[in-house]
């Protein structure tokens, strides 16, 4: 069975405090007027297991320990520049790197116009927000291993510059929701995987971009090896195909989107399930099938010109165990007083001033590349959000597996 034991709580808390932003994109076929320039870059952001500094795996409950690595997790980029603009778009295999890592990371690449860092929401990779730690008291991050993020996506980022060449681009796109599970009322899916083919000079593929909404979950509460879970099999299972690097992103997975019960089977027709090694490779290999028949039926656009839209904003935090935790410094990220208007910053909150509502500072932001929009959104954008689509009332059957996976419960 599924644990939700935080779930319910970092969900909420996640569009909040995460800077996980969502790839989101849509986009028309048209003509290159003019070609982008694009590079790729990867580097293992890897914990180094030590008995002296645990690694607590993030998601689910507290006190699970990384005894093994399975497979690396990675940090990759997408560099574009068109003209004089230049915007980076990266994502990390952890549960959601925090907007001031994400602020440090900008700092030391004063010469981009923009730098995007997203989330998979990885729950297999180590606490990177705190509240995975050893107990409900003790703080789960290793703040050396925080230093080693900020310098290792920064270093990729800033040697991905130096790799720029002119490229074509086509967008397609592929659609199978029962690759999906929704744990969580309403049931809306975005079982539409998105891909982003850049073509050289020689037609060679030089890089491909993925886009899918599932929290990489197939390997659940019990597991104690460090893993990217099934978006690095996905990554894989394009690269093989295409012999190219591939990024890949996490988009709406609110509500709760996560891999699908009795749907993943071994080539016997066995039905595979959560926790299982097997289970995270076979589902990650049809999530990279099913992004490869994406690029198949894909169209030509253009992705210039480049135009970046950012603000940074304040939000207000009412969640009473996020408070709880930050009040004894198991999250350490700074707050502030909210003064009832998300652009107006409020004095910093201490002891004196507990009693008041606190807010986080955070950033929302939207990339017009040519034909393609990019939102970035903190947190974990609701599909319902995204297409205006509810369901209600409640089905008997989603209520009858919620019941039986323990997500609720009736007196």
């Amino acid at each position: 069975m599924r644990s939700r034991r935080f779930s319910s709580i970092s969900a909420f808390a996640a569009m909040i405090w995460m800077f996980a932003g969502s790839l989101v994109v849509s986009g028309t076929a048209a003509a290159q007027e003019e070609p982008i320039q694009v590079a790729f870059g990867e580097i293992d952001i890897t914990p180094p297991l030590d008995e002296q500094r645990p690694v607590w795996l993030a998601g689910y409950g507290m006190g699970r320990r990384a005894i093994a690595v399975h497979d690396p997790i990675m940090a990759r980029c997408v560099v574009l520049r068109s003209g004089k603009t230049t915007v980076a778009l990266t994502c990390v295999d952890l549960v959601g790197l925090q907007f001031p890592e994400v602020q440090r990371i900008r700092s030391r690449l004063p010469d981009l116009n923009y730098v995007m860092v997203s989330s998979t929401h990885n729950h297999e990779g180590p606490d990177v927000i705190g509240i995975w730690g050893r107990s409900p008291i003790h703080r789960g991050v290793d703040d050396g291993y925080l230093d080693l993020v900020v310098d290792h996506v920064s270093r990729m980022i800033g040697e991905t510059l130096g790799k720029l060449v002119p490229a074509t681009v086509e967008y397609g796109t592929a659609e199978d929701e029962s690759l999906l599970g929704d744990t969580r009322q309403p049931i809306v899916k975005d079982g539409v995987i998105r891909t982003l083919r850049f073509i050289g000079a020689d037609r060679k593929t030089l890089g491909v971009v993925v886009d899918w909404s599932s929290h990489p979950e197939a390997m659940g509460a019990k597991n104690t090896a460090i893993t990217a879970d099934f978006p690095g099999v996905t990554v894989a299972r394009l690269r093989a195909k295409h012999a190219c690097p591939v990024v890949y992103f996490s988009g709406a997975v609110g509500g709760l989107m996560t891999p699908p019960r009795n749907r993943i089977k071994d080539e016997n027709g066995k039905s595979l399930e959560e926790g299982d090694f097997a289970y995270m490779t076979r589902y990650g290999e049809e999530v990279g099938d099913l992004a490869a028949k994406a690029t198949q039926s894909a169209t030509q656009i253009k992705l210039t010109p480049i135009k970046v839209a950012a603000r940074t904003i304040y939000l207000p935090v009412e969640n009473p165990l996020y408070r709880a935790a930050h009040a004894i410094r198991v999250l350490s990220r700074n707050a502030t007083v909210w003064k009832g208007d998300r652009n107006q910053k409020g004095e910093p909150l201490t002891a004196t001033n507990a009693d008041q509502t606190m807010a986080v500072e955070t950033e929302v932001a939207y990339l017009r590349l040519g034909d393609l929009h990019v939102a970035c959104i903190p947190g974990e954008l609701y599909p319902e959000l995204m297409y205006g689509r509810f369901q209600d009332p409640r089905s008997e059957e989603h209520t009858s597996e919620l019941q039986s996976r323990g997500v609720i419960s009736y007196a």
